[in-house]
């Protein structure tokens, strides 16, 4: 092993890239979560290993440079596993097909960075200590919460997510925030480096007894609020009656109005309306490709007859603005009048696929986005809620769903989540089963029932404790039903204001302890 650790491309490259794309199946749909506590131990170990080596065996090389080309290496396996299906959203049109490579290697490598950050700044100062541990911890928490707040934001991935199979675990959630959790299991999954350290038996012991303690103590207190909140559901509480719908429709361009009347004739029969209450249809996003709300009016006859009054319908549509000449990717609910009621503007647009950073510039290269039309959609500013009879809905459009800063600055009032997507551009991959997992933190972070309709992705309704309550799988086409309950919220989370309580208690303990040691 020490032979091959010599090898400075093994160590700095090929290995670093391995544990990276490892990671991969920690995530839905595998949910491996112990290849973290492998992989997160060995990343920190070879950071110590390079330090020490760049002392001798790479001496002619400087030691910054090392843990740059380190954590790149394992930053772009990371993010090469784990969005690889990003690219195919670039086959649907032949022009962009050259744009593969693009997808494939610069995207994953520039987000790579956020782990090089890491490495390049912290790694100097690691030793085989346990305060070294949890600086480490702390960086690559941070270099999360930096990654989902800078530039337009990519939460992808976080390490928390893994954790998305066990609602028991991740019901403190509500009490911590995301990036909070995150610290403290990244903490955990970093446990097996105290077998590196020079400490006793006993300490070694009194690690892994703690972190067995905070993850029971996560359990009892998850299966505690779960149990109670099932007993507080068959109390009288507000319902709503919802069923989401789930056409699988495929994803192309081009269609004319037959095309169009044909899909809404579907989505129409698998809502079976006909017999039901007062009731809200969640359809999903990109269901009349191309067009706009004003063009369907044609068939406004079409949903007076197989639409009651008290029907509600929420789907998602381009908007045209006439002071703005442009377009927003719109949610709206209408009744059977087509009469728009209530109306959301996609807040957080997906860089390249529904506008173009630097349009100027790539313009001149003739690079445009990717999704229908030449023209970048407008941006929704200070969205509020929609309100519909008892129904106080938090709106998000396709991949809003994994910002937690939605639901942090949410109205208190909010008594419902609706996600609706567009999965198909993730084709069959992985993509559409990570993208579902956030739905179960935001339900959670709300306490909040969460609806979602997704196109070729997963549609669910989820209970406010994050339970997966009915669903459809991404091939399948149906609809399915719930009379939801409106819960009011009581002590939601707001703020990361613990995350930075922990993240600056981290440094601390490291100054101080670092300082005694030299």
């Amino acid at each position: 092993m020490e032979s091959f650790l010599n090898n400075r491309f093994n160590t700095l490259l090929f290995f670093p890239f391995v544990l990276g794309g490892l990671t991969v199946f920690s995530f839905q749909p595998f949910n491996l979560v112990f290849i973290n506590f492998i992989v997160l131990p060995l990343f920190f170990y070879l950071s110590v290993y390079i330090k020490k080596k760049s002392k001798s065996t790479y001496r002619k090389k400087p030691l910054r440079k090392n843990l740059f080309i380190y954590g790149t290496a394992f930053g772009f396996g990371y993010y090469l596993s784990g969005i690889h299906w990003i690219t195919n959203s670039l086959t649907f049109d032949e022009s962009f097909k050259i744009l593969i490579p693009f997808g494939l290697i610069f995207i994953p490598l520039f987000l790579s960075l956020f782990f090089s950050l890491v490495t390049l700044l912290v790694g100097p100062f690691l030793n085989f200590n346990f305060y070294s541990i949890l600086i480490f911890s702390g960086s690559l928490a941070f270099s999360d919460y930096l990654r989902a707040k800078i530039l337009t934001g990519f939460p992808w991935n976080i390490w928390v997510y893994s954790f998305s199979w066990s609602t028991e675990i991740i019901q403190i959630l509500n009490k911590l925030s995301l990036f909070s959790l995150n610290l403290i299991f990244i903490t955990i999954f970093m446990l097996p480096s105290v077998l590196f350290l020079k400490i006793g038996l006993k300490k070694k012991f009194l690690c892994f007894g703690i972190a067995s303690l905070i993850i029971f103590s996560f359990f009892i207190y998850g299966n505690y609020s779960i149990n109670k909140n099932n007993f507080d559901l068959n109390a009288k509480n507000e319902k709503f009656n919802i069923k989401v719908v789930s056409p699988n429709f495929k994803l192309e361009y081009g269609l004319n109005y037959e095309d169009i009347e044909k899909r809404l004739n579907k989505l129409i029969k698998i809502s079976e309306a006909s017999n039901d209450p007062k009731t809200l249809y969640i359809w999903p996003e990109g269901v009349f490709s191309g067009y706009n709300f004003d063009e369907l009016n044609r068939f406004k006859n079409t949903f007076l007859k197989n639409f009651k009054n008290n029907h509600f319908i929420l789907f998602g549509v381009n908007r045209f603005n006439v002071q703005k000449n442009g377009y927003y990717n719109s949610l709206v609910i209408i009744n059977n009048k087509m009469e728009i009621l209530q109306e959301y503007k996609k807040q957080k647009l997906v860089p390249f696929g529904e506008f173009l950073p630097f349009k100027k510039v790539l313009n001149k290269f003739g690079l445009k986005k990717i999704t229908e039309g030449h023209g970048s959609y407008l941006r929704g500013e200070n969205q509020k809620n929609l309100i519909l009879d008892n129904l106080n809905i938090l709106p998000l459009i396709c991949y809003e769903i994994i910002f937690t800063k939605f639901v942090q600055k949410s109205d208190s009032n909010t008594n419902l989540i609706v996600n609706i997507s567009e999965d198909g551009w993730f084709g069959k991959s992985i993509g559409p089963y990570q993208h579902f997992s956030k739905t179960i933190f935001r339900a959670i972070e709300q306490n909040s029932f969460l609806i979602r309709s997704a196109n070729k992705g997963i549609s669910a309704i989820i209970d406010n404790k994050g339970n997966v309550i009915k669903k459809l799988n991404p091939s399948e086409a149906g609809n399915i039903q719930l009379e939801v309950p409106l819960i009011k919220n009581k002590n939601k989370n707001k703020n990361d204001l613990i995350f930075f309580a922990l993240l600056i208690t981290y440094i601390l303990i490291f100054l101080i302890l670092n300082k005694n040691d030299n």
